[in-house]
């Protein structure tokens, strides 16, 4: 084949393609645009689809924060800075920082299962572009809190009640097996699921 064969050969092969591209995209223009305006178009909010354990932005509840630092030891990344101080007279914790770096943050969970009281947790809140890394630094406390210390009966503040009520269910659904599938999946009956049977692999 000749340089001239193949010249026009490719030439062809270019045009083709660029009619075959253009034809996908004129087909769309008689088309009912699938794509939705965001944010201000939606018929219901995107927070409010989303579901009870959803891991979005973290936000601390400071009524209820015993000062346990259990999430500051779980975080794996140091992405959470607490600082606490114990009034040997009246034995109470005294908390004067609480720091969430969103920078750092990988939203893995790990801070708010091991939470007494579900103090500490991740809402449904996903939108936290910002202009600068500090801005995404999320302080909690501005002036020194006594930690929370769990009564013997009943919580008789309605509104810490309120928030201890709300904590308790997100760490007992943290420990819920199945418990972010959906409703029709986690309520099937145990029966219907087929046991896992391990396939030996070659040689044995």
């Amino acid at each position: 084949m000749g340089a001239a064969a193949t010249y026009f050969r490719h030439l062809r092969e270019a045009v083709v393609s660029i009619f075959d591209g253009m034809a996908v995209s004129a087909s769309h223009l008689i088309r009912r645009p699938y794509t939705i305006q965001y944010p201000d178009r939606m018929p219901v909010r995107v927070q409010d689809t989303l579901p009870f354990r959803y891991r979005g932005i973290l936000d601390v509840d400071l009524e209820i924060c015993t000062g346990c630092l259990a999430c500051d030891r779980a975080c794996p990344i140091d992405c959470i800075a607490i600082a606490i101080e114990k009034n040997a007279a009246t034995r109470e914790i005294v908390i004067s920082q609480f720091d969430i770096d969103l920078a750092k943050c990988m939203y893995c969970g790990l801070c708010s299962e091991p939470c007494p009281t579900g103090a500490i947790h991740h809402t449904t809140e996903f939108e936290g572009a910002d202009f600068s890394l500090e801005s995404l630094i999320r302080r909690f406390i501005a002036e020194p809190v006594v930690a929370y210390k769990a009564k013997k009966g009943a919580e008789p503040d309605v509104a810490v009640a309120d928030l201890l009520t709300r904590g308790m269910t997100y760490v007992d659904e943290w420990a819920q097996p199945g418990s972010d599938k959906p409703a029709a999946v986690a309520a099937a009956p145990q029966a219907a699921v087929a046991p896992v049977v391990p396939v030996p692999g070659p040689g044995k």
